[in-house]
């Protein structure tokens, strides 16, 4: 007789999920009688868009850091294994060194609900300026400039902010990293 596979939560050190993901398929798939008691090895992620010398740089950030939820079987040896894979610190689990406590359903379904709402909002980042906002530029030729903000281009995250320059007005063209709210 099969058992239902449970999910359990893993700790883990932290920014060493992805290592220890790979440990633990490499480590068990060795085995065939382990091999059929795990089943998928989750690190729940969300897409960010960094800003870095002017270029979008997109990242993915662990949503859990230290945490791995892994879907196993855990009878036999598989426990003792992955316990003892390098950067694993132990189940999470009632007590300290206690047995592995399994997640509830609605823990589970409220995991995969959060990582498809993570990995939908793949580019939403919030435009932190308003028209008419008074800026500082903090980048470029005119930097130390004050301006006011005149129209902002979301699609290719630039600015036209107004300037002034030797007593006039003047139009410049700033992307969001190059300027800050006053």
């Amino acid at each position: 007789m099969v058992e239902e596979m449970k999910w359990y939560v893993l700790k883990a050190i932290s920014g060493q999920e992805s290592k220890v993901k790979m440990y633990i398929e490499n480590e068990v798939l060795r085995s065939e009688h382990l091999k059929n008691n795990l089943g998928q090895i989750i690190i729940p992620v969300e897409k960010v868009v960094q800003i870095r010398n002017g270029k979008k740089i997109r990242k993915d950030k662990v949503y859990y850091p230290g945490y791995i939820m892994i879907e196993a079987n855990l009878v036999g040896e598989l426990p003792h294994v992955i316990k003892n894979i390098p950067g694993v610190i132990s189940f999470l689990s009632a007590t300290k060194g206690g047995d592995p406590l399994p997640m509830r359903k609605n823990e589970v379904s409220r995991m995969f609900g959060k990582m498809d709402e993570l990995s939908e909002s793949d580019d939403t980042m919030n435009i932190p300026f308003e028209i008419s906002e008074t800026v500082k530029v903090t980048d470029g030729p005119f930097n130390g400039f004050n301006g006011t903000i005149e129209k902002i281009n979301e699609d290719k995250r630039k600015l036209d902010v107004m300037v002034l320059i030797f007593g006039r007005k003047t139009p410049i063209e700033l992307n969001f990293s190059q300027v800050e709210k006053i």
